[in-house]
């Protein structure tokens, strides 16, 4: 696997087609080769939840063969739909979420539907969706049922809060915004406190002021992206789920400057995994 390739964790489901959807865009955009991936988990009780029949007794050779014949046809639909674009499929054995954590440690880019086939109705976002975006190597882009990659043409949202994954969000952001020739849109969100001796405004201008050294760079990196800035005297999460209504992806740290050390994906991510209006990427230092 190379390092540069998208990486889409494919099950068939409705959310890994979207998924799959959004990352046939990324790889036009960006001319990345993109490597879908099933999953193959052996299963020894009833409650099976892949394509075809369930299997019989384990290991089940007519189950594999299905998912095989699967993996094959999604990925050949899909280079025709998108000749310019390379596609291949694979299939690996294991528990989904750790397979996926593992070989997103060679991928560029790791594409999830929110919920696929084990997926429980009353979840915005799947267990494995979570799971994989905590623990990733590389960048995670979820998309889950009710966003629309392939038709949205709205800004790109980045959460900015001077973090170190932030920092690497807001150039994820930015570079996106460039290949798909949309507005960038930066939200700084800032909690009033009672002990700070700023006034209300003079604090969001600190706020404001605080952006301007990141944003320098990028904007004389890509001239031609549009960017606004919003400085928000409340909850990052509520802001980035409210400015995700018109956006076509909404982008932050894996962690800000509230997360606690031990935690791998912040409050503000998982937040905008069950929330947001519309594709969610979470960045990382690889």
């Amino acid at each position: 696997m190379s390092g540069d390739e998208i990486l889409v964790g494919y099950d068939g489901s409705a959310d890994a087609t979207l998924a799959l959807n959004w990352a046939l865009d990324e790889a036009e955009h960006s001319g990345r080769p993109i490597r879908l991936a099933y999953v193959f988990e052996w299963v020894t009780v009833a409650g099976w939840v892949g394509p075809g029949v369930a299997p019989g007794i384990w290991p089940d050779d007519t189950a594999r063969r299905q998912v095989e014949e699967l993996v094959a046809k999604a990925a050949a639909d899909a280079a025709a739909a998108r000749p310019t674009v390379t596609v291949h499929g694979e299939v690996f054995d294991g528990p989904p979420a750790l397979v996926l954590e593992e070989r997103s440690a060679e991928a560029g880019l790791l594409v999830l539907g929110s919920r696929g086939h084990g997926g429980f109705g009353g979840l915005l976002a799947g267990s494995t969706a979570v799971s994989v975006t905590a623990h990733a190597h590389c960048p995670v882009v979820v998309v889950r049922d009710g966003d629309t990659p392939a038709g949205r043409t709205g800004r790109v949202v980045v959460g900015v809060d001077g973090s170190d994954t932030s920092l690497l969000a807001l150039g994820f952001a930015v570079e996106r915004a460039a290949q798909r020739g949309v507005p960038l849109h930066v939200v700084r969100a800032w909690e009033p406190s009672a002990d700070r001796d700023l006034g209300a405004d003079d604090a969001a201008a600190a706020e404001r002021a605080a952006l301007d050294g990141p944003l320098a760079g990028w904007r004389e990196s890509f001239p031609d992206v549009a960017v606004t800035v919003d400085v928000v005297a409340g909850r990052p999460a509520g802001a980035l789920v409210e400015a995700s209504r018109d956006a076509q992806l909404v982008v932050v740290g894996s962690r800000g400057r509230g997360g606690l050390r031990g935690m791998l994906l912040g409050s503000v991510g998982q937040q905008l995994l069950h929330h947001a209006h519309c594709p969610v990427a979470v960045v990382r230092e690889r």
